[in-house]
């Protein structure tokens, strides 16, 4: 494999080659002010890098060692541009708008040699191709760890634990209580019971819309846990339909707490610990 008139025509053409490269590039990719310096800087550092390892090595399997510069710069660049909202497409085509700019030099130089510049073209076009492919991997894998990133941000912010009174914290529930949010639940309620010393939780489901085995084991896990940390655990926001499938169920509540309000919930609360509210007239 020859791709050595590549490398040369890199080399001795980056000023031109990269205003042809960002005229196209520009056209296909959204872009401010800010990100089109971003775009030239990272174009400018591509093209040398790109020219190095055409002149190391012959062969265009970008996995080799001759490449690991052009590999890592494009994997910053694709993990940069999944954080910054950018699609697959145009992430790729910081790779593929650099392709005919190329040719067209490419062209010019082996005119007079159609069969070498059908065949460093080809080549040219396999190794385009591959890097653009490269770009698109690393730009999904980006995109998985900052979606992950988002949900666990999102359990977190979804399952808060907060102080009512001395001694009483509250878990309000909104939504289903799969096994990932349990985990995150029992978490934050479990340190919030080391970071308080509170003695009673209250584990409020008025905002979970069903009930089902799965979902009672697992309030039955985080009751427990809590337990183990010295905390007993009340839960209110029991409904009517809510208790009948739990008894349909025949899941064993009979040593849980339960109150049809949060209000009750924390009488129950404020009973357990000793604490008393006292209301005072004033008079004017």
């Amino acid at each position: 494999m020859n791709v050595s008139n590549l490398a040369q025509i890199i080399s001795e053409n980056q000023s031109a080659l990269l205003e042809g490269w960002m005229t196209d590039l520009f056209s296909k990719i959204r872009r401010d002010k800010a990100s089109e310096g971003e775009l030239r800087q990272q174009a400018m550092q591509f093209l040398p890098l790109l020219a190095a390892s055409l002149k190391r090595t012959s062969d265009i399997k970008i996995e080799g060692e001759a490449w690991a510069d052009v590999r890592q710069l494009l994997a910053d660049i694709s993990q940069t541009r999944a954080r910054q909202g950018f699609t697959p497409i145009e992430t790729a085509n910081f790779v593929f708008s650099l392709k005919e700019p190329l040719f067209n030099y490419l062209s010019t130089a082996l005119g007079n040699n159609p069969q070498q510049l059908s065949e460093e073209t080809m080549l040219a076009s396999i190794l385009f191709d591959r890097l653009g492919l490269f770009t698109v991997d690393v730009y999904q894998k980006a995109r998985e760890q900052v979606i992950q990133r988002q949900q666990q941000e999102l359990l977190e912010l979804s399952t808060p634990v907060v102080q009512l009174w001395k001694n009483v914290l509250a878990l309000p529930l909104i939504g289903t209580l799969d096994s990932a949010r349990t985990q995150i639940v029992m978490e934050n309620l479990l340190q919030k019971i080391v970071d308080t010393g509170a003695l009673i939780a209250i584990i409020d489901i008025t905002g979970v819309p069903t009930v089902d085995t799965l979902v009672a084991q697992h309030l039955l896990k985080t009751i427990a846990a809590a337990r183990l940390m010295g905390a007993d655990c009340i839960i209110s926001g029991i409904r009517p339909q809510i208790a009948q499938t739990i008894v349909h169920l025949g899941v064993n509540l009979e040593d849980v707490i339960t109150k049809a309000t949060l209000a009750d919930a924390f009488v129950i609360a404020l009973q357990r610990t000793g604490s008393t509210v006292a209301f005072h007239n004033s008079e004017h």
